[in-house]
């Protein structure tokens, strides 16, 4: 999946266009910025609901290859200018920060995640990972 999916998937408008060709294999959906740094993998997208700073320092030390403002969230200029000289794509969706980490009944069934009938459970993130851990699932709902 790449960039470019990702913001059509969330119907996300694109501030800024970075790599947005680079392939992504997980994603991290935290506002908890030590949780990011914590648990991230390479070839992630970052969704938060945060729009400071940090979250553009915490993507470039992490080589994270986007960020995606959830609930609307609309970032500075200053932010935007800081993740252009970094070459880090920025999205912004109206959609929350679970249903844009793929908790979706539309996204069930198209390999962008969804949610297991049985449970209501995310299929995008691993079972043994503590709900307060959830950056460590799979863009491509294979886990």
């Amino acid at each position: 999946m790449t960039v470019l999916n990702i913001a059509q998937a969330l119907d996300a408008e694109i501030l800024f266009e970075g790599d947005a060709g680079r392939e992504i294999k997980s994603a991290c959906g935290s506002d908890l910025m030590s949780d990011v740094l914590a648990f991230v993998k390479e070839n992630t997208v970052l969704l938060t609901g945060l729009t400071n700073p940090h979250v553009i320092r915490t993507a470039e030390i992490l080589d994270v290859s986007a960020i995606v403002f959830v609930r609307g969230k609309i970032p500075t200029p200053e932010i935007v200018d800081m993740a252009r000289e970094r070459d880090i794509t920025l999205m912004r969706t109206a959609e929350t920060l679970f249903t844009a980490c793929g908790c979706r009944p539309s996204s069930a069934g198209r390999g962008g995640g969804g949610c297991s009938p049985a449970t209501g459970r995310s299929t995008s993130r691993p079972r043994s990972a503590p709900p307060s851990r959830r950056c460590a699932g799979s863009a491509s709902g294979s886990g």
